[in-house]
């Protein structure tokens, strides 16, 4: 019954090595598999290595209200600052808040340094402006301007439907976004007074059977007059188009400009007048929830000097017809909300409408960033160009197969045949931490930078340490006079111990280094983290598996002089350990 037993004991250890090494082979082409279906065979390059401009900027406050610089403030600047770069027709910007004042910004090559630079370095300008026409993003054709008459009938619909229009309407293509869902201002938290009259300017209400006030439209007066042929030509699905729209509009001037209520699905153009209010005359603004109604609200409270105004513009918009009863929230030159005057306000007033929860804090978050004391002073400028960023990729690349070369060579030369298992070992290693650096970069946005490629350089030490580790403890069990099998079986342990407070050490320094650095230090210690995570995956599931294999072959497990584990050369001294046990039970006997 002896002999069965001992020759299940084999194919049992043999079978779960070649689980686990089948396991991680399923992971290697699995990750392979998702890079090429994803189209992202390589890693994504950071500005130093793919070239770019890489601006750091530095929020500054006013005397007195440093707490302005908060973590709120900051990701609306961010938000911000992202619109710009975008209108510059940049694709794959990175803005970005680094520690608690700091926002980095990387371009990518191809984009006009300078301009980028006066875009995210100024302060964001925000505007109210009233709405002169409104109309559909596309090209409008050249007809005569709606009359006074037709924008009242078709804002009474848009009420009426509560922005469900009927697109075979003469309203569907002069209505702005606004109207269509039923926005509106009003004082504090009291319901639009939709059914009374219009207060006029003189704040009196308005006698219905006289006929409305003018409507001022494109053509009238002399400050429009230029610039109704570009509001017609004027294409808001195109997104040069909108960028160049209202393009340094002095804040005295009429500007044309383009705004969407939508995330972008859906674009208006609007004609608006000179600003009559900007951001600095808003004391604060949010988005909430009216408990009352149920719905969101934009909410907002103006400087005393900012009251005063408002209180102007409203007097002059409630008595106009749509569109011209709506003002225009303009920020960097676009409309991020048009919302309909129904009532003379002043120091307060809501926007309520169609909100969802994230639009209406959005909005509120740009009001208020408005009137925000905060400036950013530009702290560095880095441009690299295509050919340098390649030239350092380049030298990164040499500067690792130097490395690896160098590990490789130690390798073969102190372990011998053991070395093929170490370098199999490491580039599987390779593999994995490749492949996964490419699904980063489109995942969480990780940018292979110079830092990062050396934290990788750095990982092949502390991979091949480990290596190192285990084959060494193989060895001392060897030395006092096991055979290879189980001096690979009883030598795990006590490697695995090691081995895993040695990569606990090197992932805590990464992690913290990664929390507190910020820039491309954390590209060293994100790439420094993620190899310590995958040295402990390959030991686990890839080197002792294949170390437990390779005992049972006649090259290591004889002890061959170039296996590396000939117990000779080793040092090993007879008689073995098995000998010693064979004498033992002898003594009681003698005794």
């Amino acid at each position: 019954m002896a002999a069965p037993n001992r020759g299940r004991r084999p194919a049992g250890a043999q079978g779960k090595p070649v689980r686990t090494l089948v396991l991680i082979l399923i992971a290697m082409v699995a990750l392979t598999g998702g890079m090429f279906v994803s189209g992202h065979t390589t890693p994504r390059l950071g500005i130093d290595l793919a070239g770019g401009t890489t601006i750091t900027l530095k929020a500054e406050a006013e005397p007195g209200k440093e707490s302005a610089v908060n973590e709120t403030n900051m990701n609306t600047a961010v938000g911000i600052i992202e619109r710009r770069v975008n209108g510059l027709g940049v694709s794959e910007a990175e803005v970005q808040t680094q520690g608690r004042e700091n926002i980095i910004v990387n371009i990518p090559k191809g984009t006009d340094s300078e301009q980028a630079r006066k875009q995210v370095g100024t302060t964001a300008q925000l505007y109210f402006r009233p709405v002169l026409t409104a109309a559909a993003g596309g090209v409008t054709p050249q007809q005569p301007a709606p009359t006074p008459s037709a924008s009242s009938s078709a804002s009474s619909k848009d009420k009426a439907t509560d922005g469900k229009k009927d697109p075979a309407s003469p309203a569907a293509s002069v209505a702005p976004s606004a109207t269509a869902q039923g926005r509106a201002v009003t004082e504090g938290l009291k319901a639009p007074a939709t059914t009374s009259p219009s207060p006029t300017a003189s704040g009196k209400a308005a006698d219905p059977s006289q006929p409305p006030a003018p409507a001022t439209t494109p053509g009238q007066t002399p400050e429009t007059s230029g610039l109704d042929k570009e509001f017609a030509a004027l294409n808001c699905m195109d997104e040069k188009s909108r960028a160049n729209a209202g393009k340094d509009a002095k804040p005295e001037n009429p500007m044309v400009a383009c705004g969407s209520n939508d995330g972008g699905k859906t674009w208006e153009k609007y004609l608006l007048g000179p600003a009559e209010l900007d951001g600095k005359d808003v004391d604060d603004a949010k988005g909430q929830m009216d408990q009352q109604r149920g719905i969101w609200i934009v909410t907002m409270d103006f400087t005393k000097g900012g009251a005063k105004k408002f209180q102007k513009i409203t007097t002059k918009l409630s008595a106009q017809q749509s569109p011209q009863n709506q003002f225009a929230i303009v920020l960097d030159g676009e409309v991020v909300s048009a919302p309909q005057v129904n009532t003379v306000l002043s120091a307060s007033a809501e926007i309520s409408g169609s909100f969802k929860q994230q639009e209406a804090q959005d909005l509120g978050n740009i009001l208020s960033y408005g009137a925000l004391p905060l400036s950013f002073e530009e702290q560095s400028v880095t441009t690299v160009s295509a050919a340098l960023g390649g030239e350092q990729l380049k030298a990164g690349l040499i500067a690792g197969a130097i490395g690896l070369a160098l590990v490789i060579i130690y390798l073969v030369a102190y372990y011998r045949g053991l070395a093929a298992i170490a370098i199999l070992s490491l580039f599987v290693s390779a593999g994995l931490t490749y492949s996964l650096m490419a699904l980063l970069g489109p995942a969480i946005g990780f940018a292979l930078n110079l830092p990062a490629v050396c934290g990788a350089i750095v990982a092949i030490g502390i991979t091949a340490d480990s290596f190192i580790v285990y084959f060494e403890r193989v060895r001392d069990e060897i030395r006092e006079g096991r055979t290879l099998r189980p001096a690979v079986e009883r030598a795990w342990p006590r490697a695995r111990r090691t081995i895993l407070v040695s990569d606990f050490v090197s992932f805590l320094a990464a992690a913290v280094l990664f929390v507190v650095t910020v820039g491309k230090v954390q590209g060293f210690a994100f790439t420094l983290g993620l190899t310590t995570l995958l040295d402990v995956v390959v030991v686990f599931f890839f080197t002792k598996p294949l170390m437990t294999l390779m005992a049972q072959t006649k090259f290591f497990g004889g002890g061959h002089p170039w296996s590396g584990l000939d117990p000779k050369r080793l040092g090993a001294k007879p008689p073995l350990r098995r000998s010693r046990r064979t004498s033992a039970p002898t003594e009681p006997k003698e005794a």
